[in-house]
């Protein structure tokens, strides 16, 4: 009977998490970003991706271009009541602010945690269905995420995406990603850095909202097997998940309280208490939408909500801005004062007090990009 007792106590081992010396680091930073009314800044688009930022506004797409683009954010007076994180390109990260100081040496000053995109972007996933994408960056992953956090970064972001075809994920997809997520937020644990997972269910397609809440389930809760799996730690990392709502060509647009309750009963479905915060990405939501969603989430007082509810937006809080600013020095006030009003609007959200009469009517103009790539 002992012989067998052992036997069955050593199946029934309790998780343990990684062993890293920066395990209490890690939590008090992933609650710092968690500050109440404060969100993330996605401030880590690659030069692709400001390519289609610029063209609408006659910017050419260069190093230095790019380096005036984030300072005209990271330069807005007061924008640290509202930003707990910024997330910087790798170009960023070792760039100068307008004073000579680097970027994440401006963000520490105002107490606003630099952060890092440490994925590589996208390839074919030839074993997934036709127009899969796996994110490759994990090989020299240990070396980088190193000197990412002599940099001064503290945590960081690593993105897949999931686009429901059919009604559906391929299950290689669903496995592959997971594994490549919790992987990557591993190493990152093990480096210093609080790894933000990013499995955004895209908002491209006809599906309705139903289809989409079943397939970010199927998502959700495989990469948290996966982290359970590899041993990470919970309380120091961050999830930034799509919201649940109906594909761009379905015809339908989700009210904000059915949008917030499918969204929220997915997470409690699938996430474990002990993460932290949430941080939604905006996916192609109009500017408006993404507050709106974000605050009915926050109001809403009869589902379970053991996590904080944020925002990490880049399109939902620069577009403005950006149109405003039009690559021009003598537009950089207006442009900072509409960067400044999203993100007051989106800190409301976070405390579920946010109020549409104070948007325009350009705040509901759509920002949707077909097949968004980082």
């Amino acid at each position: 009977m002992a012989a067998r007792m052992t036997v069955l106590a050593g199946h029934l081992q309790t998780h343990e998490t990684i062993q890293t010396p920066f395990k209490d680091e890690l939590i008090a930073n992933a609650k710092a970003i968690c500050a109440p009314g404060k969100g993330i800044l996605a401030a880590d688009e690659s030069q692709g991706s400001c390519d289609k930022r610029f063209k609408p506004i006659g910017l050419e797409n260069n190093e230095e271009n790019r380096r005036r683009y984030r300072a005209l954010m990271i330069g807005a007076p007061g924008f640290e009541k509202y930003i707990s994180g910024v997330i910087f390109h790798e170009e960023t990260l070792y760039q100068k602010f307008d004073d000579g100081r680097s970027f994440p040496e401006v963000c520490k000053a105002l107490g606003v945690i630099p952060g890092i995109k440490t994925d590589k972007g996208m390839v074919p996933a030839h074993n997934g269905a036709p127009g899969e994408n796996e994110t490759q960056g994990l090989d020299g992953y240990v070396a980088r995420a190193a000197k990412y956090y002599a940099a001064g970064a503290r945590f960081c972001k690593w993105r897949n995406t999931y686009p429901i075809q059919n009604g559906t994920v391929s299950p290689y997809l669903i496995k592959r990603n997971a594994e490549t997520l919790a992987k990557y937020a591993q190493l990152s644990q093990m480096a210093g850095l609080v790894p933000i997972v990013e499995p955004e269910v895209m908002i491209d397609g006809d599906h309705d909202i139903e289809t989409c809440q079943k397939v970010s389930e199927k998502v959700w809760a495989a990469v948290t097997a996966a982290l359970h799996a590899h041993g990470v730690i919970f309380e120091g990392m961050l999830l930034k998940p799509n919201m649940v709502v109906p594909g761009s060509d379905s015809g339908k647009v989700a009210a904000p309280v059915e949008a917030a309750r499918a969204t929220i009963t997915t997470l409690s479905r699938t996430l474990p208490a002990a993460v932290p915060g949430v941080f939604f990405l905006s996916g192609g939501l109009s500017e408006a939408n993404a507050s709106a969603y974000l605050n009915a989430m926050n109001a809403c007082t009869d589902l379970p909500k053991p996590w904080v509810l944020r925002f990490s937006y880049a399109r939902a809080l620069q577009s403005s801005a950006l149109k405003a600013w039009q690559g021009k020095d003598e537009n950089k006030e207006k442009a900072r004062l509409a960067f400044l009003h999203r993100a007051a609007m989106n800190s409301d959200a976070a405390k579920g007090i946010y109020d549409a009469v104070k948007d325009g009517k350009g705040a509901q103009a759509s920002l949707f990009v077909r097949g968004n790539a980082y």
